[in-house]
Formats: structure tokens, sequence, C-alpha cells
């Protein structure tokens, strides 16, 4: 249920009733008792990833641990891994 509050209360208490609406709250805001206006929580922006997420297609990343980019490379001395990338970069030209 949204919390209600006067004109009167969000001006004296703005910066305490955002953090309400920021933790998933709403503010219904009145004026002489009649409703106003809404505070509610901004949809963050949704991204195709987030929606890949929702739907169970992709994982969330996590950190790399600290010393990922000190790790010794995969030797590829016949150099096939960057033939497959350009032969892919050429299918989807």
């Amino acid at each position: 249920m949204a919390k209600v509050a006067s004109i009167a209360q969000v001006k004296a208490s703005l910066s305490e009733l955002l953090a309400g609406v920021k933790a998933g709250g709403e503010i219904l805001v009145t004026d002489r008792g009649r409703p106003v206006a809404r505070i509610v929580p901004c949809e963050r922006n949704k991204t195709e990833l987030d929606d890949l997420v929702r739907s169970g297609v992709a994982r969330p990343g996590r950190k790399l641990d600290k010393g990922f980019f000190r790790r010794p490379r995969p030797k590829d001395p016949a150099g096939r891994v960057l033939s497959a990338l350009l032969a892919e970069r050429e299918e989807g030209r």
C-alpha cells in the first residue's frame, strides 16, 4: 500500500520519503486530502541482456578473480583460433 503524504510533508522530508521509494515503496501526494500525484520507483533501463537473464537464457556475469590477466595464455601455434574468428567474421558480412 502506498504511503500518503501531504505536499507540506513531502517538502519537509523529501529525502526520507525518496529513500522509501528507492526501496520499492510508493507515495501518494495529497493536497488538502485530495490525491494529486504518485511517486513511484523508476523502472531501470532494461537491456536485451536483462530480458535474457530474466527468461533464464543467460546468467549475469561474475567478477574475474584478481589474477586472471596474469595467468599464462593457452598456446595456439597453428593460429586455429584466429582463423576460426576471421572465418566467422566473414560469414556475418
